[in-house]
């Protein structure tokens, strides 16, 4: 494993395990990034849809204040950068929704960058068992000893607003001046761009009593036409 795609395909195999359409890509998305996480499954049927979409009337809820669920502060180390093109809609609802599948985004990658797999704001981000795998993918990746350095770029974001507690994101990843890195020597794996470098994420989110969009299932597929140059 010595660059950026195996370390998160490796991570989206720690996920498929389970058999949910459940970072990384830390990416955080992974993560790293579930920054990240992801399902590894690479059939591109379904990923015009989002996860969990209701074909039903819809109805745009009234979006929650940041500051009023109490939201952890992450700061990002100054190797790593998540950068984000394009994501306001300008609808309040899909704004909201997109600004927690923003933080949740950091933090999975937060969480790899650190070699915590129980950070706390994992959970305040993550529900259900999309919780419980992007805790395995970031323990997996821990294990093997690598973390990662750079810039990712996210852009082409859809959000859909199902109703007032469901909702749906997709969007790119651009994982081309982002790279793996080995925890304890720092050695950093450059490797060429190409279209593995980009990833497709499918995600559905619900909104929690507190009022924060959490991620519930997320599925990835690599060289997805829409998201590859």
């Amino acid at each position: 494993m010595t660059d950026l795609v195996e370390l998160m395909s490796h991570g989206e195999s720690t996920v498929k395990r389970r058999s949910l359409p459940v970072a990384a890509a830390f990416a955080a998305t992974a993560a790293l990034l579930l920054t990240a996480c992801g399902s590894g499954d690479d059939s591109s049927k379904g990923n015009d849809k989002i996860a969990g979409a209701d074909q039903g009337e819809k109805s745009s809820p009234s979006p929650s204040p940041t500051e009023d669920a109490g939201r952890p502060s992450i700061t990002l180390p100054s190797d790593l950068s998540d950068k984000f093109v394009g994501w306001k809609t300008g609808d309040a609802a899909e704004d909201a929704v997109l600004a927690d599948t923003k933080q949740r985004v950091d933090t999975t990658n937060y969480a790899i960058t650190e070699g915590n797999p129980e950070l706390p704001a994992l959970a305040f981000y993550y529900g259900g068992t999309a919780l419980a795998d992007a805790r395995d993918w970031v323990a997996s990746l821990t294990k093997d000893g690598y973390s990662i350095t750079g810039v990712n770029r996210y852009y082409n974001a859809k959000v859909d607003v199902f109703d007032a507690a469901s909702a749906g994101v997709v969007y790119c990843e651009d994982q081309s001046k982002a790279f793996a890195k080995d925890r304890k020597t720092n050695k950093i794996y450059k490797t060429g761009v190409d279209a593995k470098s980009y990833v497709l994420y499918t995600t559905r989110l619900e909104k929690n009593k507190q009022g924060v969009w959490q991620t519930t299932k997320l599925t990835s597929q690599r060289g997805h036409k829409s998201c590859t140059p």
